[in-house]
């Protein structure tokens, strides 16, 4: 009886984490793709490092939350910021300097691993948001694969159809219990 118990309970959690999942890649895939592949969660961007130039506080792979908006003169020295370094590349770097103010304000970056600052100040203009502490190592990986067309194909369909399997399998024993029970409930046949 325990362990029907127990199978019952393993069962439920089953069902509920690969729900979870399914419903968590689905948020995932379409706030991407509704943003123009940048996941957005309550006000924050979720973006990846791709590699180690601020480690050892954010390292590769890792996903940092950063928040977008506002005045992009305001930063001083010190504060992390994401810029566009081209237009299809972000870099988040801390500030080194501040050169000039209002319209002109630009920033001299380096990234804490690195042994010089970055060559080209970064133009107010280019900053697209601040770095505010958070960071998940390594979940970058699977966010960057989620975020391409293959990634984004499989984890849409490996639930759904892990979710099937685990249903056929749940009604299959199901019957099989309702037979046996049905064998057990039946009476022998009468003999002569």
């Amino acid at each position: 009886m325990k362990t029907i118990k127990i199978k019952k309970w393993l069962s439920n959690i089953v069902t509920t984490v690969l729900f979870a999942t399914l419903l968590f890649m689905g948020f995932v895939v379409i706030s991407s793709k509704a943003s123009g592949g940048t996941p957005n969660f309550l006000g924050y961007q979720l973006k990846t490092v791709l590699s180690g130039s601020m480690e050892p506080g954010i390292h590769t792979g890792s996903i940092i939350a950063v928040k977008p908006g506002g005045d992009m003169t305001r930063f001083k020295k010190g504060d992390v910021i994401t810029f566009k370094a081209s237009e299809d590349k972000l870099i988040t770097h801390r500030i080194y300097k501040v050169k000039g103010s209002g319209a002109n304000t630009s920033y001299v970056t380096k990234g804490d691993n690195n042994d010089a600052p970055d060559l080209e100040p970064v133009l107010a203009n280019n900053v697209v948001a601040q770095y505010k502490g958070f960071t998940v190592p390594y979940v970058g990986y699977g966010m960057e694969f989620a975020q391409s067309q293959k990634g984004t194909t499989l984890l849409m369909i490996v639930p759904g159809i892990l979710l099937l399997i685990y249903s056929v399998l749940t009604i299959w024993k199901a019957i099989r219990e309702v037979e046996v029970t049905k064998k057990e409930d039946t009476p022998p046949p009468a003999s002569n």
